[in-house]
């Protein structure tokens, strides 16, 4: 297009000149010409657009990182003027998006169909668009744009890691003393008997009663402390660190990468290990039937999800890690001291961080004192680059008979917290009550 652009103005500037200079009939008919040509090409772009709709559709608006997003674009000509060229581009926010494409010879009243895949790499929201439409005159003079508005979004949850089992100390054991605090779930602990309510489940109607009073009557259940697990997640903006590594294109998305499904690798940073970290566990909990429930803060305010065991907890908690970023001014020990109060005696905190400050350790007394049992996932911050070592304070954490399972760069995050269990913890430490003779 740009030596067509080059001809026009060369004939056009080579008449109008000539005419000018010479006068000749030759350079008269070349300055037709050329503005002749000029006006077809603006009223070609000025209908480059008329009648171009654009349409994007996508099976799903949610996808985890390492999936293949598909995403259907139609772009339909409902003009009786046949469509020389059309330049699409996706302007989506997705990093490393695909979809843009140049169409040619769109005629009338007909569509264009393609598929665009992209491979998810970043968790977060996402806007499908906007989608930007460029056409004008086969020669490249006159160019046209038309933006069309992303009207849906795409939610990418963080990257998954399978976990074959983790350490299950005492308060993750199911079993043990009910609580008084009723429960929507059915639990091995039953309260008592109330009046059926319109809502209630036919299956904890408890029929002899019933027929005995000679109405309904539905079971009431207590809950489980043990059975609670509560993850704390670290998101205060002063601990986190990431290594500086080269940043590299992702691979087109092809059939034979379709049939490979190939591995994405994590970044160097602990926010981004600590959130798939947080949500590989909560999937492993809720899976093995056990109430999750998470806390952590953004920029300004706590973030917390009650303990449920339902199907849609690890949605909840999976797309708030979506959004999650190390921006918080509340340090973890606060965020333990403020939310200790509201956990079940017997409850297991599992706590998420890369902290190398001993104010941890304030934390995890505070929660031994009420008979919670807290387990520390410690992000080695040197191995990420950071300039301060951890170790010392996994070590005293250990002292104090807290497991501690060390996370380190670029380690297998499967192989990791599957080798992390009770049986590997007892071989060093004992597992037992703390010593609160300092509080009576």
């Amino acid at each position: 297009m740009t030596q067509g652009r080059i001809f026009v103005l060369l004939v056009f500037a080579v008449g109008a000149v000539g005419a000018a200079v010479d006068g000749a009939i030759f350079y008269v008919r070349l300055l037709y010409v050329g503005a002749l040509l000029l006006f077809v090409a603006w009223l070609m772009s000025f209908f480059a657009l008329r009648g171009i709709k654009v349409e994007r559709t996508s099976r799903v608006q949610r996808g985890s990182v390492g999936d293949i997003f598909d995403e259907n674009f139609e772009i339909q000509n409902t003009s009786l003027i046949p469509k020389l060229w059309l330049e699409v581009a996706n302007e989506s926010t997705i990093p490393r998006t695909t979809g843009s494409r140049v169409l040619t010879m769109i005629l009338a009243k007909q569509k264009r169909l393609y598929t665009a895949r992209t491979w998810l790499t970043s968790r977060g929201g996402y806007s499908l668009g906007p989608t930007r439409i460029t056409s004008g005159d086969p020669f490249g003079i006159f160019r046209v744009t038309r933006v069309y508005p992303a009207s849906k979004k795409l939610v990418v949850l963080p990257l998954q890691f399978p976990i074959n089992q983790f350490l299950s100390p005492p308060g993750m054991l199911p079993g043990g003393k009910a609580i008084q605090r009723k429960s929507i779930d059915i639990t091995p602990h039953a309260a008592g008997v109330r009046e059926y309510v319109p809502g209630d489940p036919m299956k904890r109607i408890h029929w002899p009663t019933s027929i005995r009073r000679e109405r309904l009557m539905v079971k009431e259940f207590e809950q489980d402390p043990q059975a609670e697990v509560w993850l704390f997640l670290d998101m205060h903006l002063g601990v986190h660190v990431s290594k500086l590594t080269e940043t590299h294109d992702a691979p087109p998305v092809d059939d034979l990468l379709l049939l490979r499904r190939q591995k994405i690798k994590l970044p160097p940073s602990t926010l981004e290990y600590s959130i798939s970290i947080t949500a590989s566990l909560a999937h492993y909990f809720l899976a093995q039937r056990r109430s999750v429930g998470l806390v952590t803060a953004s920029e300004r305010e706590y973030t917390i999800i009650p303990a449920e065991r339902s199907n849609r907890q690890e949605v909840k908690i999976l797309e708030a890690l979506a959004f999650v970023q190390a921006e918080s001014t509340y340090t973890l020990p606060s965020l333990v001291t403020a939310q200790m109060g509201q956990l079940p005696r017997g409850s297991s905190a599992i706590l998420v961080t890369p902290m190398v400050w001993p104010e941890l350790l304030l934390g995890v007394d505070s929660l031994q004192r009420r008979n919670l049992r807290p387990v520390v996932v410690l992000l080695m911050a040197q191995s990420f680059g950071g300039r301060t070592s951890n170790e010392e304070l996994a070590q005293s954490l250990a002292a104090r008979n807290v497991p501690v399972c060390r996370v380190y760069c670029d380690s297998d995050l499967t192989e990791t917290l599957s080798s992390f269990t009770f049986n590997t913890f007892s071989q060093e430490h004992v597992w037992r009550a703390p010593v609160l003779s300092h509080l009576t």
